[in-house]
């Protein structure tokens, strides 16, 4: 049946108009799926259910960790970075097609409603780091913030862990690559100015649609577009390479606003560009079909039918090179349109990288390579 989704012993259905009033502003999933890991837990999977359930709390919450490790290798030779560190798992922004969601199952939440109001902050992460790069062993290379969720999600304005966190990269002059959707890192510009000034700094912000009634959904908690144009250009003023990331394209949604988007972008100083093709993996294919059908019944079989063409028949793919492009005439469609509107905008043009030569530990000389 149309609009169906089969899963293991349970399925997604779209929600009906008399049901609609339930839905849950300002959050991206509306249910709470399985966690692949625990035998017993309590999961709400539908919105409509009767079940035996008692209702959580929707407000955020805060759960401080001190974490054993804050750097973490990247094995994954298709993502662009070497390392990473992430400051905060799960992410009050709350968008939809989140890569990351899955990654909270391993937290003992759900990659649902969890990911998004059970925030773990890692209050140690700035000492960590520190620690991390005194270790004689750590070869410099770039450090992206964050390869996972978003550094600078609302959390970031009260614990101001990623801003303590640039500082000790810029005390042992460690190159870091920022990717955001948030507007508060522009609380940062002044360290991001400095850093800038000895290269050691990029900023990639992400950018997905400037159709405000299809953000505040799939993106509910995030800063708007006009905002997101704002960071480039203040950023770009002040020597930050700054770039812009178009990801995920979804067809049927946000596709078409590809030329907008970099246009726009090179306009406010946008130097670079990157993007992915939509894909669902593990529970995000539950809940990107649960949020589709909700808030777009008129043309949810058509996305998703156009994403299943992006993939073979399926929507995700988790081969390297290829899981995040996609494959087949509306994967290629899009790429072509990326590689157009590069050239046209003059994005990606320059061959340039963040500079290691200048990483020294407190008390040490300057590395010489």
């Amino acid at each position: 049946m149309s609009g169906e989704l089969k899963q293991d012993h349970y399925r997604v259905k779209p929600v009906e108009k008399d049901t609609a009033t339930q839905y849950l502003k300002g959050r991206g999933a509306q249910i709470n799926t399985r966690n692949r890991f625990l035998k017993n837990e309590d999961t709400r999977e539908h919105i409509e259910a009767i079940d035996d359930w008692i209702e959580v709390d929707v407000e955020t919450q805060f759960m401080e960790e001190y974490a054993k490790g804050i750097v973490n290798k990247v094995d994954s030779p298709d993502v662009g970075m070497y390392y990473s560190m992430n400051p905060y798992q799960g992410c009050e922004h709350g968008c939809i097609y989140c890569y990351a969601r899955n990654v909270h199952e391993y937290w003992g939440y759900s990659a649902g409603l969890d990911f998004e109001r059970k925030i773990v902050v890692k209050k140690n992460g700035p000492e960590l780091l520190r620690k991390f790069l005194m270790n004689p062993k750590w070869q410099p290379v770039p450090i992206s913030l964050s390869g996972n969720t978003d550094c600078y999600q609302p959390a970031e304005k009260l614990f101001r862990l990623t801003r303590r966190m640039l500082e000790v990269c810029l005390e042992f002059n460690q190159p870091v690559g920022i990717i955001t959707k948030n507007a508060g890192i522009l609380r940062d510009k002044d360290i991001l100015q400095k850093m800038a000034a000895k290269n050691l700094v990029s900023v990639l912000m992400s950018v997905t649609s400037f159709n405000e009634d299809l953000r505040r959904v799939m993106e509910p908690r995030t800063t708007t577009a006009q905002q997101r144009l704002r960071v480039i250009k203040e950023l770009s003023e002040v020597g930050v390479r700054t770039g812009v990331m178009l990801g995920p394209m979804i067809p049927g949604l946000n596709e078409h606003e590809m030329q907008r988007i970099m246009e726009a972008a090179a306009k406010n100083g946008a130097i670079f560009s990157a993007y992915t093709f939509i894909r669902l993996n593990g529970a995000i294919k539950l809940l990107f079909h649960d949020w589709l059908y909700k808030n777009f019944p008129d043309r949810a079989d058509k996305v998703w039918h156009l994403i299943e063409k992006g993939h073979g028949g399926q929507v995700n793919d988790s081969r390297y090179g290829v899981r995040m492009r996609g494959e087949g005439e509306i994967a290629e469609l899009v790429r072509q349109q990326f590689i157009k509107y590069n050239k046209k905008y003059h994005l990606n043009e320059e061959d340039w990288s963040l500079d290691c030569s200048q990483f020294k530990r407190p008390g040490e000389q300057m590395r010489l390579f």
